[in-house]
């Protein structure tokens, strides 16, 4: 298990569970360097004092909020903690909803609930009672130098704490180009629509996360160990012109016939291949 982001508690009514929060994220990233092309010589960053040039090393570094031009105040791990040494403790559950009332445009970063030796109890308690009512949790809780609201929904055997952003955190809709609901003012015929549903009954199926991967990092691993192959390791590759023409500009699209052929396909999803047993085997550990 990944390192504990933060130690506290759930607390609900007069109930608290002592748990630790857990990153649930691992993406797919590429360790990639940057390099002068001029020399394929690895570019650094230097931290320097901008007055004096110098260079500052960790220890002499701190940070500082700018409560004037060029004047700060300094504030330290202990300052966010004593600010509200309860709120940065404590994941405070401030009401249930119903399970699916959250639109998933609220969702933005999940996170493991685990308690400790003392929190099972409570933490098996509450788990169980999310699942029979189902409902989630909404709480109040600060990780790091930020207060989010947050919703505690139980997942298998686990109470996850997904991270909700704030409703002035996302832009309006009123500025995008989007067709009416009236599906006969924007020329969506009943035949269509009755075709389309066709076309998501054949692809529909049960969710199977273990049926979906990052087939892009496998084709981007592809490409590195075929230049490294061919001897290519330091061309720098030019944009090319595209090999087709996009379709023009308010180009009549029959969508009857595509949804009639895609049917008649079956509308199969597309499952991903096997990875090549050769693909990455030294250079996705570096890469992962």
């Amino acid at each position: 298990m990944a390192r504990t982001l933060w130690k506290g508690a759930i607390s609900f009514g007069l109930v608290h569970i002592p748990v630790g929060l857990y990153s649930a994220e691992k993406r797919n990233s590429f360790d990639l360097t940057m390099l002068d092309r001029r020399s394929m010589k690895p570019v650094g960053f230097k931290r320097y004092n901008k007055e004096t040039g110098e260079d500052v090393a960790w220890d002499d570094i701190v940070k500082g909020y700018e409560y004037e031009k060029g004047r700060y105040v300094v504030l330290t791990e202990e300052d966010f903690k004593r600010a509200n040494v309860e709120a940065t403790q404590t994941v405070d559950i401030l009401s249930f909803v119903k399970e699916g009332e959250i639109g998933p445009i609220y969702f933005e970063t999940p996170y493991y609930l685990a308690p400790d030796k003392r929190g099972h109890k409570g933490y098996a308690l509450l788990r169980e009672t999310l699942k029979q009512t189902g409902k989630i949790g909404i709480a109040n809780v600060v990780i790091r130098t930020r207060q989010y609201v947050a919703a505690l929904i139980p997942y298998k055997d686990v109470i996850v704490m997904n991270t909700l952003r704030y409703p002035n955190e996302l832009r309006e809709t009123g500025d995008l180009d989007v067709p009416s609901g009236n599906l006969k003012a924007v020329g969506v015929s009943p035949r269509e629509v009755e075709m389309a549903r066709r076309l998501v009954e054949g692809m529909s199926g049960t969710w199977k996360p273990d049926d979906y991967r990052d087939t892009y990092h496998e084709d981007l691993l592809a490409l590195i160990e075929k230049r490294v192959q061919a001897g290519q390791t330091e061309v720098v590759t030019e944009p090319s012109p595209e090999d087709e023409e996009r379709p023009a500009k308010g180009e009549v699209i029959d969508l009857m016939a595509l949804l009639k052929k895609s049917v008649e396909t079956k509308g199969k999803v597309r499952r991903p291949q096997a990875p090549a047993k050769a693909r990455g085997r030294k250079l996705g550990r570096k890469a992962a």
